[in-house]
């Protein structure tokens, strides 16, 4: 495609991709953003996909870091975490190209309508005072269980992929709210990471794009990162509740 972009579109490419990475470190859903602005560059769904994973890859590392850098991720206690999410993601990547999604695009607003009601009304769906940090390693089994199929659906699909490994983490570990938003943004890295990769090999990467953008997300989740560690949940709560809401009726929108 032609690079030579007016100077307004940048402006706001750049923008997109500072609220992206901002909305990404937070809850996850920095994509329903990114992706339809590349779309309006006249660019090809599958090149929007893979441009979008390179700048997504920026974004979701610089927030992993700062949630690291704040040990509130710990990578030893989640090896098993990181092998099933990336063969889940290569699994999905794959597999999105032989089957018809249209089934699946009906399906997720439903399913994320239905995860904000359920943060909305049950108190402690973003955990409670008596969740601690894990200690010591869940099981390989409990780990896989929750990881492939999310690094599946990354890879297969993507929308709303953080929220979903923020809110099970959380109950399912039965941990902090902070440690959970540091293993969703740990695993989405490693899901884009992947996907990223199949992507290069297909050729549906515009690798300028992509850096342009992932600059920006990189300060965005920088900066979402920080806040969310900064206010906690009393913040990441109300923001996690909006972004999922609007990301379900973008959905809706788009699929029925």
């Amino acid at each position: 495609m032609d690079l030579l972009l007016e100077p307004s579109t940048w402006a706001i490419l750049a923008g997109i991709g500072l609220i992206a990475g901002f909305i990404d470190a937070v809850a996850g859903g920095g994509g329903l953003l990114s992706i339809p602005a590349l779309l309006t560059l006249g660019i090809s769904p599958h090149l929007a996909l893979g441009t979008n994973k390179l700048a997504a890859c920026f974004g979701s590392s610089m927030a992993a870091f700062t949630y690291y850098k704040q040990h509130l991720f710990s990578p030893k206690l989640w090896y098993h975490t990181f092998i099933a999410t990336f063969l889940g993601a290569i699994t999905g990547t794959f597999l999105v190209h032989y089957i018809d999604k249209a089934w699946l695009e009906k399906a997720l607003p439903l399913i994320i309508i239905a995860i904000a009601l359920y943060t909305l009304v049950k108190p402690n769906a973003m955990g409670c005072k008596d969740y601690v940090p894990l200690k010591a390693s869940a099981t390989r089994f409990k780990q896989w269980i929750l990881a492939f199929p999310l690094g599946f659906y990354d890879g297969f699909a993507g929308p709303g992929t953080g929220a979903f490994w923020t809110i099970t983490s959380t109950n399912y570990y039965r941990q902090p709210l902070l440690y959970s938003c540091g293993l969703a943004r740990a695993m989405t890295f490693v899901s884009n990471l992947t996907s990223l990769v199949i992507f290069f090999a297909l050729g549906q990467v515009n690798v300028i794009l992509g850096l342009s953008m992932g600059v920006c997300m990189m300060l965005g989740s920088y900066i979402g990162a920080r806040s969310a560690i900064k206010f906690g949940a009393q913040f990441i709560r109300p923001v996690f509740i909006v972004i999922v809401l609007l990301i379900a009726i973008k959905l809706a929108w788009s699929a029925w």
